[in-house]
């Protein structure tokens, strides 16, 4: 009768002290313990990345564990023995070569333990009723051993992406705040300065974008929440500014506020904050019972939206139709600093579907644009001389937003 159990691997494997912890660990395990296999084996795909193991170790592993004829792995007989060519088979078709790579990375790793037999091959031998004596192949007791600590691992990991998706909720809420606040404060007029102290709705702006321009694709949650909170004191700044305003109003300053308000509080409205010629805000009453339709001679909108983003942090709630990209627009013009006769050149020149996307292709440009009032006559000239055309720069906009993400 065979009592030694094997603990070094067949043929040129190395036995390294890691393979010796899993097996000590492995005769630590209480013999009533039991788990339920596949609840482990979810708790190890949820921390695979501090177990150090892959989506396509764990599918090995996934294929090991349907070998085991029992839903709960207890007892002593945890060692399955399928062979390469069932375990290909039972992995999606996985190669030979690429499975070897895999189970070395589940050994090392501590999942599982070899039992290799004397010729390598895996096999069971049986006594005379018929139940499994001795058995060589892979040893599924680290999975019971480690229940707990997988389990803690899986904890852990979905806490803190609940954590990093709270942070990212609260950056976007406090985006959404800042611009539509500092959109509000210039729609109104709101000063932002006492005794010619303080700074500027546009300087507001320049810091907000400056924040909101750090923030990266990837990162660990203690670089986000740096980041929130930077943005939750300018929000609450900006706040304040507009409390403080409403403060000093009179009574009768605050209904005729009130007033203009719900006048102007409806949504398919086109606001615009600059001034217009009779026949244009004519034109505007008699567009508002068509449906929408994208303007001519310009490009869809979607496509405009891949190219510029950021306009849908201006808009009320989102961007679903021109209607709502030229009302975030208008919101943008003054704050980029954008004059009413620049705007109106523009318009003449290139007509209103046109200038407001180039509009929103400046903001996109942020910081590499110094003036964009001046930006904007310059490329109203070209296109008055026939040298400018939109689509160039929205496909540059589109690929240089590739390349980011290609980058990160």
């Amino acid at each position: 009768m065979v009592t030694h159990i094997s603990t070094t691997p067949f043929g040129r494997r190395m036995l390294t002290l890691a393979h010796v912890a899993s097996q000590v660990d492995a005769k630590k395990r209480p013999p009533g313990k039991a788990v339920h296999k596949w609840n482990i084996f979810r708790a190890i795909c949820t921390a695979k990345n501090r177990l150090g193991v892959t989506e396509r170790a764990l599918a090995v592993l996934d294929a090991l564990l349907t070998f085991h004829p029992e839903t709960v792995l207890t007892g002593e007989g945890l060692v399955v023995f399928p062979s390469n060519q069932q375990l290909c088979l039972r992995a999606h078709g996985m190669p030979p070569a690429t499975l070897r790579r895999h189970l070395a990375v589940l050994v090392d790793s501590g999942l599982i333990i070899r039992r290799d037999s004397p010729n390598g091959k895996r096999y069971a031998r049986k006594g005379r009723g018929g139940e499994i004596e001795l058995a060589f192949g892979f040893d599924l007791a680290p999975l019971v051993v480690r229940a707990e600590e997988f389990e803690a691992l899986a904890e852990e990991v979905l806490a803190e992406d609940r954590a990093r998706k709270l942070v990212r909720e609260r950056i976007t809420i406090c985006r959404r705040d800042i611009c539509k606040m500092i959109a509000a404060g210039i729609e109104e007029g709101v000063p932002t300065q006492s005794n010619g102290q303080g700074p500027d709705w546009m300087t507001l702006h320049e810091l907000y974008r400056s924040i909101a321009g750090r923030i990266p694709r990837t990162a660990p949650r203690a670089a986000l929440e740096g980041i929130a909170t930077e943005l939750s004191l300018l929000a609450d700044e900006i706040l304040n500014l507009l409390e403080d305003h409403l403060k000093t109003q009179n009574p009768s300053g605050n209904e005729s506020h009130s007033e203009r308000h719900i006048q102007n509080s409806n949504p398919d409205s086109l606001t615009d904050l600059e001034p217009r010629s009779r026949e244009s805000r004519g034109a505007i009453v008699a567009f508002e019972p068509e449906p929408e339709r994208m303007p001519e001679r310009t490009y869809p909108l979607g496509m405009v939206l891949d190219a510029c983003p950021d306009i849908i942090d201006y808009s009320r709630g989102g961007i679903s139709n021109w209607r709502d990209f030229q009302a975030a627009v208008a919101v943008v013009r003054p704050m980029l600093g954008i004059s009413p006769s620049a705007w109106f050149d523009a318009q003449s020149v290139m007509g209103e579907s046109e200038a407001t996307v180039v509009v929103a292709a400046i903001l996109q440009r942020g910081e590499a644009i110094s003036s964009a009032g001046g930006y904007l006559r310059g490329l109203t000239r070209k296109a008055e001389a026939g040298e400018f055309s939109l689509g160039p720069m929205l496909m540059a906009l589109i690929g240089s937003r590739k390349r980011e993400k290609q980058r990160a």
